[in-house]
């Protein structure tokens, strides 16, 4: 099968970075599908693997963890799909991803995929909502009933241009994001969120007062934003944050009695959690919003197939950190 990987970390612009290559066709077995992939999307998650992980010598690795695609084979302990069912997942990290033409996957963290969706608009959501989902009413613990206030720094990235959504149409809070240039507010206002402020700036400004915040999220940059991020939290307030500081002082929180949540989105897979299930409910969940036209695809790039050239691309523009909302590849 064609697959796209690499046999030593490299920047994206080493022509070895990423390469096109063919492996052997896996074979699904217990909980396992066999995916035929369709579509996929690229998520800042491949860039830092790509630059941190090397495989085993002479063997290949293969990034890539959201996709769409076609069940072709089901493990013999498999229950919730058969041949032929068009899927939706955002995969497991220590597994060969989905920059393949067929995967191996966990159906527990699969569903099946939105029905208006293309595979396109549909690979752009996986790995992002169920970051977003879980960051919001798992780890957050949200009460969606309460007319309170949540601040989403870096909101126009793929985390928050679903997270957005996700709080309008599930909960009352009113939604702050984040953004520092005129078409990545404008996206924010589409997508629905009630103010739009700019990160550059010192939050506690834009906002114009403080201790005003129910919950913040950070989504990156979030060492340069921690001292704002006390000022405008209220006290007993909740922060989270997906990204890895490189410092993070967090004693500044106690004052206020703030506390501290981080999201990592493969936590369920990676250790196999007896509710690992929850994946595929929050996928189907999602789908359902979808079909009923109360999400919307946060698709901001599409780059063709799905090939070294393009995936080349792709992690520059993650890269540099300029992305507006999800890029999307498409066939081999």
């Amino acid at each position: 099968m064609k697959a796209i990987g690499y046999q030593r970390a490299l920047p994206i612009n080493d022509p070895e970075s990423l390469q096109d290559i063919e492996l052997p066709k896996p074979v699904a077995s217990g909980k396992d599908l066999l995916v035929k992939v369709g579509a996929i999307s690229v998520n800042p998650v491949d860039t830092k693997v790509r630059m941190r992980a090397e495989p085993a010598e002479g063997e290949y690795k293969v990034l890539g963890w959201d996709a769409v695609g076609t069940v072709e084979q089901v493990g013999d302990e498999c229950s919730l799909f058969k041949p032929g069912d068009r899927v939706w997942y955002a995969g497991d990290l220590t597994r060969s991803g989905t920059n393949a033409e067929f995967q191996l996957v966990d159906q527990r963290i699969v569903s099946k995929a939105p029905e208006t969706l293309s595979d396109a608009e549909a690979a752009a959501l996986p790995l992002t909502t169920l970051t977003a989902w879980e960051m919001l009413f798992d780890r957050l613990e949200v009460d969606a009933t309460e007319p309170k206030s949540i601040l989403i720094i870096g909101a126009a990235g793929g985390v928050g241009s679903i997270m957005v959504q996700l709080v309008k149409r599930l909960t009352k809070l009113k939604v702050i994001g984040t953004a520092s240039r005129p078409e990545t507010a404008e996206w924010l206002k589409k997508l629905g969120a009630d103010q739009v402020i700019n990160h550059r700036n010192p939050l506690s400004e834009e906002l114009g007062e403080e201790s005003c915040v129910d919950y913040v999220v950070s989504l990156n940059g979030t060492e340069q934003h921690m001292e704002e991020v006390v000022k405008v939290i209220k006290p007993q307030g909740k922060f989270g944050l997906i990204d890895d500081p490189q410092e993070f002082n967090i004693l500044p929180l106690k004052q206020k009695s703030i506390s501290l949540h981080w999201e990592f989105m493969y936590t369920r897979s990676l250790f196999e959690t007896a509710d690992i299930i929850e994946q595929h409910k929050i996928l189907a969940a999602v789908a359902g919003m979808i079909d009923e036209v109360l999400l919307q695809t946060t698709v901001g790039e599409r780059f063709g197939k799905i090939n070294a050239e393009n995936l080349k691309r792709a992690h520059g523009l993650l890269e540099s950190q300029k992305a507006k909302g999800k890029i999307v590849l498409e066939g081999f």
